[in-house]
């Protein structure tokens, strides 16, 4: 099983509501939100706010990645925003275990994301308390970057690691995932998808579409 999740630091903010009422009407299966503090990544992006906003306007789960030093201290700002799961950098914090046991304990699915140098040895010590792992395919803090090719192996070293727990951890990948990388990355074993300009908010189609036309890369 697949699922697709448009980002929407690619929206046209200015067309938001629409734009989400088209995604909805497309069946995609969540909203994927970076939340950039401009310090662990050189960039400033979305906020409390704005979850609030999309939280009103659609029923679908909201997957919060918080790319931002110490987000142990933003956990419950944004569960209380309406996050339905809430990813955190490996890196951005000293307290990773007990994070992620903070955001299950709010009934919210855990997420670790992982910046496409990290090495997945940490995993072993935190698998019994993560739902997800965000899987970078580009550095993180913009869009239009190009798929780092060393990933696909990465996404195949992670599913196997996965099977050998027994546990069910979606992966989720995150960086130019389009019609030329969703292919290997889903015979690599990745579940979800963060759809970008590179499949959903561009001049390709309209987003109905593009979010159609995507789903046939899995048929």
């Amino acid at each position: 099983m697949y699922k697709l999740g448009p980002s929407l630091m690619c929206a046209d903010l200015g067309n938001l509501e629409s734009q989400i009422s088209e995604l909805d009407k497309a069946g995609v299966d969540f909203y994927h939100i970076d939340i950039m503090d401009g310090n662990f990544v050189p960039n400033f992006t979305l906020g409390p706010d704005f979850v609030r906003t999309v939280r009103k306007l659609t029923d679908k789960p909201l997957d919060i990645h918080l790319m931002v030093n110490k987000p142990e201290n933003y956990i419950e700002l944004f569960a209380d925003c309406g996050a339905d799961m809430i990813s955190i950098h490996e890196e951005a914090t000293a307290h990773l275990q007990s994070s992620l046991t903070k955001i299950k304990s709010l009934g919210i699915r855990a997420g670790v994301a992982i910046n496409p140098a990290t090495s997945l040895d940490f995993l072993k010590y935190v698998y019994n308390v993560t739902d997800y792992v965000v899987l970078m395919t580009v550095n993180p803090g913009f869009a239009g970057q190009k798929f780092i090719p060393a990933m696909y192996d990465k996404i195949a070293e992670l599913h196997a690691f996965i099977q050998s727990t027994g546990m069910e951890i979606a992966i989720q990948v995150d960086g130019n995932i389009g019609a030329g990388t969703i292919p290997k990355c889903r015979e690599a074993g990745a579940s979800m998808y963060v759809l970008g300009t590179s499949a959903v908010f561009n001049d390709a189609g309209s987003i109905q579409d593009n979010v159609a036309n995507t789903r046939k890369l899995f048929n």
